[in-house]
């Protein structure tokens, strides 16, 4: 059974945001998308959602800035993958920054791929592409109720 994927995008950029949109469609990537402007944002998502059972029915792709207002993408990646329910969401961390110790500090939290702005599409396309891939053939854990 392949569940539908959905693409979640924290970027407070709207013209980063616009642009990651873009070249998701342009490689043919028809996925729903939802789009938020702050970590906060993305995490009362997924947090208000988690046992919803329309929620629990899809995957869930999180594309996730690092610098955003209210809670920054590092604190969003550590709740998401704190919780043993949302833990199994690839998370792809998009940033302006190549600093080693926050790039390692990133995968020692779970994260998917680190990528730095500007962003490289041809490689930011192959990283979807291949947790899509993944996605579409794995089976994904359900979420129990809770």
């Amino acid at each position: 059974m392949n569940k539908e994927v959905v693409i979640l995008i924290a970027e407070d950029d709207p013209g980063h945001a616009s642009l990651i949109k873009k070249n998701l469609k342009r490689a043919g990537i028809s996925n729903n998308i939802m789009h938020f402007t702050d970590g906060q944002q993305v995490l009362d998502y997924i947090f208000q959602n988690k046992s919803d059972e329309d929620f629990k029915s899809k995957s869930y792709l999180l594309l996730l800035d690092i610098r955003m207002p209210k809670v920054d993408g590092i604190e969003v990646l550590r709740q998401v993958k704190e919780d043993k329910e949302l833990k199994k969401i690839p998370v792809i961390m998009i940033t302006t920054t190549d600093d080693p110790k926050e790039v390692n500090a990133c995968h020692k939290l779970g994260c998917s791929t680190y990528i730095v702005k500007p962003i490289d599409y041809e490689q930011f396309i192959r990283a979807i592409r291949q947790l899509g891939l993944f996605l579409s053939v794995v089976e994904i854990p359900v979420l129990k109720r809770g």
